[in-house]
């Protein structure tokens, strides 16, 4: 009910609504900027502590139970719940607006600066906001036999396994996962539908009417709704292999046609430097501060996202994660996610920087964030059957998302069954889809706003009262886990 109010509310006062959100997402990036940063450092941290200790040993379920996907499908369905269409959207005009614009200032190259900052801001904070959740909530569930639930992470292990949280804590805190789960989604469906409209309008060489966006904002919902229907070991399972084959096709096209020796080369390069400057570019520090301008553009919108993602997310990991152990967890959600995004970003940004060298000039053929990848693979050929694939992968990454999005929701909202009923789906999947559409109009209020604009500014103001249950939850987990009994 409150989400449909919210629908409305966007619908029947679209600009008093932005209004509103740009004051607040102000304020919330003026005070909690550097909580933001400091946050997503002491997660991974946290994550390397456990993974090296005694925990990382302990198994999420019984002893003797094994992981109920292999590795591959294991991997590959995080990984599409995770990031999804997003690495499709920024695969070229990130890379080449840091490399235009380079956020901080130290003796490597412009193009490992760049990348390495691409890196940061894609890698290991982002999957550790998720492992966490994941961690927490699958340590709650099937440590300790608690429900599907965010409040579940907080309970107290030493009083019988009761939930100490009261009706009203846990009342809360369940809806702030949802109304957060929620934003974070749709803001992804948001942006993805543009894109896909982006790379029609590149396809058709006409500017398509902004109403195709919700007109594939629609589609996409029905096409999560089956997917959500068939269950995670068919729909879904079978969804997210076919976006991995999609995508690993689509990265070994670009690297057979660039200089492979250059893209490794600057891969090692790039990775060396961020791993070595993580800690200072997490907490902003001396020559690694790009400056509160570009932070509040880039970082802290970011980390909202992944924030936003974090609950569904992890809760999905935590369904699919169950037999294996918490050292097999981080090291899976954290780091094998991470390097496959940083080859990803470096095939496409080395071979866009070389593009740029060899134009000897750039008019901005990549700073549009929705049509830079097909201007990008028009230089390739067969740039009509690639860019047709990179609009299918586009869809079949936004469907995988949302459909994890709808079996986890309504798995919170369906607690008495072990599979959430179709009736709950069904219903997550109309809220999620008028939510989204909601967005894109919210973006269309003002000439110089657009779709990215507005989610920017909506996650920066959801994203921060989960942020601050992250501490407790994060401090619940870890007392939990000195409690476990192998």
């Amino acid at each position: 009910m409150i989400l449909l109010i919210i629908c409305f509310f966007f619908y029947a006062f679209t600009e008093e609504s932005y209004n509103i959100i740009e004051n607040i997402s102000l304020e919330v990036r003026n005070y909690f900027g550097q909580f933001y940063l400091v946050l997503g450092l002491c997660c991974v941290l946290i994550l390397v502590a456990v993974a090296i200790s005694k925990w990382g040993t302990y198994k999420l379920g019984k002893s003797n139970e094994k992981p109920a996907f292999s590795r591959m499908a294991w991997v590959s369905m995080l990984y599409s719940a995770g990031m999804g269409a997003g690495i499709l959207l920024r695969a070229v005009q990130e890379p080449v607006y840091m490399l235009l614009n380079p956020p901080i200032n130290t003796n490597a190259s412009k193009q490992t600066i760049a990348l390495e900052f691409t890196f940061y801001q894609w890698g290991f904070t982002a999957w550790a906001f998720y492992a966490l959740f994941a961690l927490a909530i699958g340590t709650a569930v099937f440590k300790f036999s608690r429900p599907v639930l965010t409040s579940s992470t907080v309970f107290n292990t030493l009083e019988n396994k009761e939930h100490k949280l009261k009706f009203t804590g846990r009342f809360i805190t369940d809806l702030l996962t949802l109304l957060t789960t929620v934003f974070g989604l749709v803001a992804a469906v948001g942006l993805g539908a543009s894109q896909i409209k982006g790379g029609l309008d590149h396809l058709l060489g006409i500017t398509l009417s902004s109403n195709y966006i919700i007109a594939l904002i629609l589609v996409v919902g029905v096409l999560s709704l089956v997917s959500a229907l068939s269950g995670v070991e068919k729909g879904i399972k079978r969804l997210s292999t076919a976006n991995i084959y999609l995508t690993l096709a689509l990265l070994f096209f670009v690297i057979i046609q660039s200089d492979v020796i250059a893209i490794l080369k600057q891969f090692a390069i790039s990775f060396y430097h961020y791993v070595v400057d993580f800690i200072p570019m997490s907490l902003a520090l001396g020559n690694y501060n790009p400056g509160t301008q570009f932070l509040t553009d880039w970082t802290y919108y970011y980390w909202a996202f992944w924030i936003a993602w974090a609950p569904f997310t992890g809760i999905f990991i935590a369904r699919i994660s169950h037999g294996r152990t918490i050292r097999e967890i981080i090291i899976g959600v954290l780091l094998l996610p991470s390097l496959g995004t940083f080859l990803w970003f470096t095939v496409f940004g080395q071979s866009a920087f070389e593009l740029i060298a060899n134009w000897q000039t750039y008019s901005g053929e990549f700073d549009n964030v929705f049509t830079s990848l097909f201007e990008f693979l028009s230089n390739y050929p067969l740039q009509v059957v690639v860019n047709s694939i990179v609009v299918l992968l586009l869809i079949g990454f936004l469907v995988t998302s949302l459909d994890s999005a709808i079996y986890v929701l309504s798995t919170f909202t369906s607690t008495a069954t072990k599979e959430p009923s179709k009736r709950h789906r069904i219903l997550w999947s109309i809220i999620l889809t008028l939510s989204a559409v909601g967005l894109v109009l919210l973006g269309f209020v003002r000439k110089e706003s657009n779709v990215l604009i507005a989610a920017q500014k909506l996650l920066i103001v959801t994203s921060l009262p989960l942020s601050l249950f992250m501490v407790w939850m994060i401090l619940k987990w870890l007392m939990n886990l000195s409690h476990w009994k192998k």
